[in-house]
Parts: C-alpha cells; structure tokens; sequence
C-alpha cells in the first residue's frame, strides 16, 4: 500500500531568467527553459526523494512531453499507475519571468482541462484512498474532485494535507478545511482566508490569528510562509504555536520553493514528527529547492540523505 497518493496537477513551465534589473516595458536578456512543474507533481517527486512511497494522481497528454514527464516520476520512484492520458490539454501551461534576484517577476497560467481527472476520481477514488495511508490534495482543482476524494478520505479514516492552487474552491466552501489535518498556504493567501493582513514581522500577532481561524475552521493544524521570513504555525490538537526561521542561502529561483516547503514538512507529518520538527524539515526542502533553476531539487535525496536533522527522522 503506498504511503502516499498525491493527488493534483502536471504544468510544463516556461521559464526566463533576467540577467539583469528586470524591465517590464522593455527587453531583458538572459536564458529560457523549460520544466517540469504542478504543484502535485512538484509534490509527488519531491516526496518520492525524501523517502515516501509516493503515489501520484494526475492527467498528462498524451505526447512526447506528457510521456517525459511521467518518464521521470517513474525513474524518482513515483508510483504512476495512476497518470491517465488524454488526447486535449492533459496538463497545464505556465510561462514565468524570474528577475536577477531569483523572484517572480510576472506569470501566465493555462489550467489543464480538469474532466478528466475529475472523470477518474469518480471511477477510481474509493480504490486510491482506501490504497493509501496518507492524502495529499491540491484543493482547488475543482469543488467536484475536493470533495469527492475529502469525502472518501473520512470514510476510509485517512488523513488530508491540503495545498493551495489559487483558492477557487476554498474561497467558494471554507467548510471543506475541517476536513484537513494540516493545511498549509503562504502568506498572500492567509491574507485571503483570513480577511486580515498578515505582516512577515509580527509573528506574534500572525500566531494569534492563525489560532482564531483554526478554531474557526475546526483545521487540525495551518502553516503560513511567509517567503524570507520563515513560516508560523499553529497546532490545535497540541495546543502550539511558533516561528520557523529560514536557513539562509544564495537563491536562484523561488519558484516551486512552496510546493518544497509542504513536501517536506508533510515528510515530517508522515513521519510522526511533531509539527513544530516537522515545518523544520520543510524549511531545509525549500532552501535547497530555491538553489536550483528548476522546481524541485535534482539532488534532494542525496541532500537529505547527508542532512544531520533529515537523517534523525524516524522511517516511515
């Protein structure tokens, strides 16, 4: 039985690198190239290299590319049984401007048609959970696929992560965090969720109403990053709350640095670590991540494997 089924979207980034202060208005040289991206898919590759039995749950079309693509999870020990090929827009697009300091200058994004997957979830969800020890969810994907496979997750007694894609369906049903034992979102979408604004330099106060809205919710626990200021956290069924620093390093490309985060703060969750050790984990993920020009660690497994903390985590 796998441990995990990730369950989400496959993205073919197109990403340039300004060599220079970015211009908006005019012309910047510097390099292109193409990735592999989705937050689930992010996920799943990132969970399969820390050691996680990895099942990923997702569309890709039905051509060279989307036969790369699944290529690659398949050689990181992803579990692809469950990536369906489909003749029209199987997997989105995303083209993004990274400027000289490694940050997200500008984006466009083309959704995947999510049909079919939602067409899949239908068919084959009851099996996928009842299969899996854990559910990782995109939770916007659409209200149809969020709560079909939450609903199953109750039934079967699994628990959820959620992560956020661009808070369609949450915003459209908040009462669907209840269901979920730890969600985590960076700090623009807390601002969203919460009505509030969540400045990085008050962790104190960020704690307070990451705690109100957690009751609120009734959320078993809620992460906010907050980019070079770290993350707070908030446990409800412990009773804690803190700030996690980041590690500092040269970045490259904050792209994907999220998606790190969550796949190795998850990692911990899974783990059985607490969720004060486990967002630690996460930090280390997203600063090896956001050294890299891609969106996820080539080398995350050898990084982790080499990692004093990493290396204290019990097996799963």
């Amino acid at each position: 039985m796998p441990t995990a089924a990730v369950i989400g979207t496959v993205f073919m980034d197109c990403k340039g690198f300004a060599k220079q202060k970015y211009n908006p208005a005019g012309r910047n040289l510097g390099s292109v190239k193409f990735v592999h991206g989705g937050v689930g898919r992010n996920v799943a590759e990132n969970l399969a290299s820390l050691g996680i039995d990895t099942r990923f749950v997702a569309s890709v079309d039905r051509s060279g590319i989307g036969r790369e693509v699944t290529a690659r999870l398949a050689k990181g020990n992803v579990d692809t049984s469950c990536i369906i090929e489909t003749d029209t827009r199987g997997m989105g697009l995303w083209l993004a401007v990274m400027d000289d300091s490694g940050d997200l200058a500008g984006s466009v994004s083309q959704m995947p048609d999510l049909h079919h997957l939602e067409n899949f979830i239908s068919q084959s969800g009851a099996d996928i959970v009842r299969q899996s020890g854990h559910i990782i969810l995109e939770l916007d994907l659409n209200q149809h696929i969020t709560q079909k496979v939450l609903d199953l997750a109750r039934e079967h007694r699994r628990p959820v992560y959620g992560i956020p894609g661009n808070l369609s369906v949450i915003m459209g049903n908040p009462a669907i965090l209840a269901d979920l034992d730890c969600f985590i979102c960076n700090n623009v979408e807390a601002e969203r969720l919460l009505g509030v604004p969540m400045p990085a330099g008050d962790t104190a106060a960020l704690e307070w109403e990451m705690a109100r809205f957690v009751a609120g919710k009734d959320l078993g626990s809620m992460v906010v990053t907050l980019g070079k200021s770290g993350c707070v956290y908030y446990d409800a069924k412990q009773g804690t709350a803190g700030h996690q620093p980041v590690f500092p390093v040269t970045v490259l490309d904050t792209s994907g640095a999220g998606d790190a985060f969550f796949s190795g703060t998850v990692m911990g969750l899974i783990r059985g670590l607490p969720l004060k050790d486990a967002v630690i984990c996460g930090t280390k993920v997203a600063s090896w991540t956001v050294q890299s020009d891609e969106n996820t660690c080539r080398d995350l497994a050898a990084k982790a494997a080499a990692d004093p903390i990493m290396m204290e985590i019990p097996a799963s």
